[in-house]
């Protein structure tokens, strides 16, 4: 994950990711659609001691019940019609390493207590199985549902629950995250001129960007990529993305003067501008201290004194 900005919500809850690596306990992920989740929970897992172990995710929305059950717990040959051969499930998978839950709200009621007692005792059996297995798995799941109010709801098990949130991390929506817009947006347009342009380089008009910064994005960041990669499809190498590349994703309306963490920004016109505003910005924030600018953006030193010299940051010296 790319650094938040010192003093921000994302910046407290990297911290906290940063602190939950190191332990194996289980970790919930809440947060809306779009903004990270998956991505927090790899980062968690890269982070911490089982880093070199298998990282194994599934969807508890994707499969209807009796193919979920199979794909978490597995199955003998047999078991069922169709189970023709002895299949290991993903916390089996998972063994060493972690298993990330994705949409763990739509666990359907009936496999909850399978769940339950996993996570109680870390071992389970496979469907029409008799033999008891046992596995070191961390667990991390991630919903974007009220987990409180479905279990007022009678929709999601009350033990369970308290399972689950031994360790909870809250990703906040992308709009209460203003200041990661630009250096989202930077790094989505050069991964996408890798795939689309080559070398040529993709540029922002002003109107695009004021665009971006006051966009509600219910979708997030998920939302934003799409933006990018769906502009710099249409565009033309050597041309401003304008806004009638974005529109369609993004809705349009009167853009307000946008600033990062109070720091003004001017509307930028090329990557480059948005990377130089990025490192004024962080620069500001630091007092000048290019070391603790450089570790906020996740860059080198030597590369953050290079970039000073190239926009020409560097203070004028009295």
């Amino acid at each position: 994950m790319t650094p938040a900005s010192p003093g921000t919500a994302m910046a407290a809850l990297e911290r906290q990711a940063a602190k939950v690596a190191r332990s194996s306990l289980t970790v919930l992920i809440t947060g809306e659609s779009g903004t990270g989740k998956t991505r927090l929970a790899r980062t968690i897992h890269d982070g911490g001691p089982r880093a070199d172990k298998p990282f194994v995710s599934l969807s508890c929305a994707a499969l209807p019940r009796e193919l979920l059950e199979s794909e978490l717990f597995g199955h003998e040959r047999g078991a069922f019609s169709g189970a023709v051969r002895q299949k290991p499930g993903r916390v089996e998978l998972a063994d060493g390493g972690t298993l990330f839950l994705d949409e763990v709200g739509e666990l359907p009621l009936e496999l909850q207590p399978k769940l339950l007692t996993f996570l109680q005792e870390r071992s389970f059996f496979r469907i029409g199985g008799h033999s008891l297995i046992g596995v070191d798995v961390r667990l991390i799941a991630a919903t974007n549902r009220n987990m409180r109010a479905m279990v007022a709801e009678g929709k999601f098990r009350e033990d369970l629950f308290y399972r689950l949130n031994v360790l909870p991390l809250h990703i906040p929506p992308l709009r209460e995250r203003v200041d990661e817009i630009p250096v989202l947006a930077l790094e989505f347009l050069e991964r996408a001129t890798r795939e689309f342009h080559g070398a040529s380089e993709l540029r922002l008009s002003m109107e695009a960007l004021d665009l971006l910064l006051t966009h509600p994005w219910p979708g997030n960041i998920r939302e934003l990529e799409n933006a990018m990669f769906r502009a710099a499809t249409l565009s033309e190498p050597g041309m401003p993305i304008g806004p009638e590349l974005i529109a369609p994703v993004v809705e349009t309306g009167t853009p307000a003067a946008p600033a990062v963490d109070g720091v003004p920004l001017s509307p930028p016109r090329s990557l480059a501008e948005i990377e130089r505003q990025a490192i004024a910005a962080a620069l500001a924030r630091h007092g000048g201290h290019k070391v603790r600018a450089a570790a906020e953006l996740g860059i080198a030193p030597k590369t953050i004194y290079n970039k000073i010299k190239i926009y020409g940051l560097e203070p004028a010296r009295s």
